[in-house]
């Protein structure tokens, strides 16, 4: 799978591919794969795994899975802010209902941002209260 890399816009973009609001699938290269043979090809699947399980076992690491990296990659997309259809693309689900199904409870709620939304516009009501009173009383 070609790894998906945050531009300094941080905005998700495949390597090789023009910048979107979203992830897009261009044509892989040898250079876009992240695991990749001695010759530059990716390896098989069973390749990777075992990789990792060596990797593993010589970090002394048993509890962690290429699974779980899949899960942390995903959270850490959705933490960041990336809408559902960007997550999506990124871990190449066919449909959104299928990172929806497995990672909906990690979007922020409605009454989450609404509860956000007024505390900034409380901020910035006591903000300008205090500005313009001190405003006021200099002059």
């Amino acid at each position: 799978m070609p790894r998906l890399a945050l531009s300094q816009s941080q905005t998700p973009c495949w390597p090789s591919s023009p910048s979107t609001s979203a992830p897009t699938r261009p044509e892989s290269t040898k250079s876009d794969w992240l695991f990749v043979t001695p010759n530059g090809d990716p390896p098989h699947q069973n390749t990777v795994g075992y990789w990792f399980r060596r990797a593993k076992w010589t970090a002394g690491v048993d509890s962690v899975t290429l699974h779980d990296l899949r899960h942390f990659y995903a959270s850490g997309l959705i933490a960041a802010g990336w809408d559902v259809v960007t997550v999506q693309r990124a871990l190449g689900h066919a449909k959104a209902s299928t990172t929806l199904n497995t990672y909906a409870h990690l979007w922020p709620t409605g009454e989450e941002r609404t509860r956000g939304a007024v505390e900034a516009l409380m901020d910035d009501t006591v903000k300008a209260a205090t500005d313009s009173s001190r405003t006021a009383t200099a002059i």
